[in-house]
């Protein structure tokens, strides 16, 4: 039998080559990148814009309820990152105007990810605020 098979006659795999160290540049995986800070060797956070926070806000909060968020109503920036308000459907009910929503308070870090959030409000889809 050859040595490269097995019993089965099935070859096994062979690792994959990998470069010779020899072949990184010099200090290549040592060196901390530039934009990282010198105290922490942690890089400075650098806020995602409000598009990107919008987007987060929805999409971690959806992970979290299992419900679809149908809008970010509102969304500033924190000392901290941002702070939103997403509206989502927590019961579906027919007609839609009856279906019972929920305005939930996101907050997230300045790179976009998430860090608390909190219902502050239920309401039927079609109730108005009324604001004198």
């Amino acid at each position: 039998m050859a040595p490269d098979k097995r019993e089965d006659g099935v070859r096994p795999r062979r690792p994959a080559r990998t470069a010779p160290t020899s072949a990184r540049p010099s200090g290549a995986g040592t060196r901390r990148a530039a934009s990282e800070d010198q105290d922490t060797g942690r890089r400075p956070r650098r806020r995602v814009s409000a598009a990107q926070a919008m987007r987060a806000a929805a999409e971690q909060l959806a992970e979290l309820l299992g419900r679809v968020p149908e809008s970010v109503s509102a969304l500033k920036p924190s000392e901290d990152g941002w702070r939103a308000d997403v509206e989502v459907v927590e019961l579906e009910r027919i007609p839609e105007t009856t279906s019972v929503m929920a305005s939930y308070r996101v907050s997230l870090d300045e790179e976009g990810e998430l860090l608390a959030y909190e219902r502050i409000r239920r309401y039927t889809r079609g109730q108005i605020d009324r604001r004198t």
